[in-house]
């Protein structure tokens, strides 16, 4: 039996082993596991000596925030805050405050901070206003059909639990911040999405507020 490698099967032997060195070396450059433990201690005291500044001021205590301008962030996806907090470096989500700290924060303080979020227990929130509950109600579920709103639930899930790396956690969240969000898209100051931007686009104030208090009271 002749042991001597033809050419093809030697051609197939090098490619193979290239594809394999290929494979390691993207394997060891793949980013390191996140430290939550590192990330409540950045989220909780910050890093004076980067400028970046304690997130629980704004954000509360594990994420909850109590100021309803800052938004709730406990149970929020890992994925989905890293993503916000690298697009806060962009001109594509230029914020005065959270720009400068996302700009100061490494790869790994954004890796830590989004995990240790991600693992804390999302106070529950209540809609407000009972006149326009069913409205909302509406437009999370079904849609506006006449302005090709599709329904919120679609993307962010039937109780507003959102999809790791794509889509936000809403539920819970407080409506001024959802509202401004919403508002911002729909004025491009947001420029993140161009989903949202064109779904927001479509909305009325009175069909933004109205989705925006339904959501708060989703768990």
């Amino acid at each position: 039996m002749n042991r001597v490698f033809s050419p093809f099967v030697k051609s197939l032997f090098v490619a193979l082993m290239a594809v394999s060195s290929v494979a390691t070396a993207a394997e060891e450059k793949k980013a390191p596991a996140a430290d939550p433990a590192k990330g409540e201690q950045l989220y909780t005291s910050g890093d004076a000596s980067r400028n970046i500044m304690a997130c629980v001021g704004c954000h509360g205590a594990a994420g909850n925030s109590t100021i309803v301008q800052n938004p709730k962030l406990a149970a929020q996806h890992a994925e989905y805050i890293a993503k916000q907090l690298n697009d806060f470096k962009s001109p594509n989500r230029n914020n005065p405050v959270m720009s400068p700290i996302a700009k100061a924060m490494s790869d790994e303080d954004i890796r830590n901070v989004s995990a240790y979020l991600d693992r804390q227990a999302s106070k529950p929130n209540a809609a407000k206003n009972r006149e326009t509950i069913e409205l909302g109600k509406k437009i999370y579920r079904a849609g506006i059909a006449d302005k090709k709103v599709p329904a919120c639930a679609a993307c962010h899930g039937a109780s507003g639990g959102g999809m790791p790396a794509q889509f936000a956690r809403l539920a819970g969240q407080h409506q001024d911040y959802t509202v401004a969000q919403l508002t911002s898209f729909r004025a491009g100051t947001r420029k993140n999405s161009a989903q949202m931007t064109t779904i927001a686009k479509r909305m009325s104030d009175e069909e933004i507020q109205a989705v925006a208090d339904y959501v708060a009271g989703l768990r």
